[in-house]
Parts: structure tokens; C-alpha cells; sequence
């Protein structure tokens, strides 16, 4: 029952990291401990599917909390105090940069590492500037798009979605369907969605079975990659931080960063005190 909550928790936080700009969820995963584990699944999904589909429930449920929660709670933080809700999820990111780090390094650190994390770093930090120089679609509506490009839009965000470093929501940004989406969504725009939806799936099943590959083979050179998508994407997020926050103040700053930090840290406690490296065990 306590791993059923736990995994509630991280799905909640995985589901926060689709709708907000710049944060990466495969990120989330991996401070949370289950990326290898939900990697191992998207990539064979119908391979022990009912333990999979049991190990996944909670975590549906967190992120159905968390899609109500941001159209009612975190929307309105992104827009009364937006600066502030990115310093949270700064802190939140380098909160877990020592974990990473100390797992990319389990093996030891090579020379080669070096030029994983400045290519990783450098991706990061260029889609950050371009979603910080990306066109306005805040006017778009969803009924201006065709489906056609939303489910390719769907498609490479399902793509980048298993990529550590790589945000969702930062992709339908620069791509320009980012608010339309979001007004698809709150309003329940049924054939948009399952577009999307689709799309994103598929792109995302087929997608990661390469990048399990890559983190089977190459596990340190992947996970100090990682480590560079995150350093980058705290740059990046940095980038993207309004000038003109009126309602911004360091003390509602340091609260987030607080926070967020707290936040890290109980990722790191919570994933070993419920062992989340274990492999799946059917439920109880």
C-alpha cells in the first residue's frame, strides 16, 4: 500500500511536468528513481502487462490529480506568480543533480563522459532559447490547427517524452500548440485529444525501445548525458524566466526554492525507503 502511494506521488509530479514549460518529466522520473522501470515498460508495453498495468494505475491516478489540479491550482500559479513557480522547479531539478551524478559515476568517470554532458547540455540550453524566442500563440485556438498537425505535433513530443532533459510541453512550445492544446483540453475537445493522444503513444512506445538500448548499453555515458540535459534545462528554465513579473518578490522566491529543495529531497528518501529499483511484484 505504501508503494501504491508512493507511486501516486510520482505520478502526480509527472503529470504536473507535461503541462509546465521547461520541466522535463523523464527528469522527474529519474530523481523519483523510476525512469529505468517505466523505460522497461513503454518500451514493451504487452510484456508482463498485468503487472505493468498495476505498477501504472497509481500513477495514472497521480496524474489525473495533477491535470485537475494544474487547470485549477498551477495554472494560476503560472500566471499570478510565475517566476516564482519556476524557481520551484529549479530547485527541484538541483536538488538532484548530486544523485544523478553519484549514479552516473557508480563505474567511474571516463573523458569521453565529458563530451555526453556538453552535447546534452547544449540541446537543453538551445531548445530553452528557442522557447524563450518562440512566437506567441497565446490568440491561437485549437479550431486554427488541423488535426493533422496536432498529431504531428503529438508525435514528437511522444518522441522527446523518454529523452531525460527533454519537456514535453517545452516542444509543443516552440512547435506552436502549446496554448491550443491547453484550451483543447480545458474545454474537452474530444477528437484533438485522442489525436494527440494517439500519436503521442505510439511515437513514444516505438521510440523508447532505442533509448533502452542506449541506457542498457551505455549506462554511465547515458545517465552523465542526463546529468547534462539537467544542468542545461536549469539554464535554459533560467532563460525563460519573465522580466516583468510585477508580482514577483524574493521572499515568495525563496519559499519556492525551499520547497522545491524539500520536494528533492523527499524524492530521494521516499525512492529508498520503498525500493523502487526492485522489479515489479504483483499486487497484493
Amino acid at each position: 500500500m505504501k508503494n501504491f502511494f508512493y507511486r501516486v506521488f510520482c505520478g502526480f509530479f509527472l503529470g504536473i511536468s507535461v503541462f509546465a514549460p521547461g520541466v522535463s518529466g523523464s527528469v522527474m522520473a529519474v530523481m523519483m528513481g523510476i525512469y529505468d522501470k517505466l523505460l522497461d515498460i513503454v518500451s514493451n508495453p504487452f510484456k508482463n502487462f498485468k503487472k505493468n498495468f498495476f505498477y501504472l494505475l497509481p500513477m495514472g491516478i497521480g496524474a489525473i490529480i495533477s491535470f485537475i489540479l494544474f487547470i485549477l491550482v498551477f495554472s494560476y500559479l503560472f500566471e499570478a506568480y510565475e517566476k516564482a513557480t519556476y524557481l520551484l522547479f529549479m530547485a527541484l531539478i538541483a536538488g538532484n543533480l548530486p544523485v544523478v551524478f553519484k549514479d552516473a559515476n557508480k563505474d567511474g568517470f571516463k573523458k569521453r563522459y565529458i563530451f555526453g554532458i556538453l552535447i546534452a547540455f547544449s540541446i537543453a540550453l538551445t531548445l530553452g532559447i528557442l522557447r524563450a524566442n518562440a512566437i506567441e500563440t497565446e490568440g491561437v485556438s485549437e479550431d486554427s490547427i488541423s488535426l493533422f498537425y496536432f498529431g504531428i505535433c503529438g508525435a514528437i513530443a511522444g518522441i522527446s517524452s523518454m529523452i531525460p532533459g527533454m519537456s514535453i510541453s517545452m516542444i509543443l512550445m516552440i512547435l506552436g500548440v502549446y496554448n491550443p492544446l491547453m484550451q483543447a483540453a480545458k474545454s474537452i475537445n474530444i477528437p484533438i485529444i485522442l489525436v494527440v493522444g494517439i500519436c503521442f503513444v505510439t511515437a513514444m512506445v516505438l521510440f523508447s525501445r532505442l533509448t533502452k538500448f542506449v541506457f542498457d548499453r551505455y549506462h554511465s555515458f547515458a545517465y552523465f548525458m542526463v546529468f547534462g540535459f539537467m544542468c542545461g534545462s536549469l539554464v535554459s528554465i533560467y532563460l525563460g524566466l519573465p522580466k516583468d513579473d510585477i508580482n514577483f518578490n524574493w521572499l515568495i522566491g525563496s519559499i519556492m526554492i525551499i520547497t522545491g529543495l524539500f520536494i528533492s529531497l523527499l524524492f530521494v528518501f521516499l525512492s529508498k525507503k520503498f525500493n523502487t529499483t526492485d522489479n515489479i511484484k504483483d499486487p497484493a
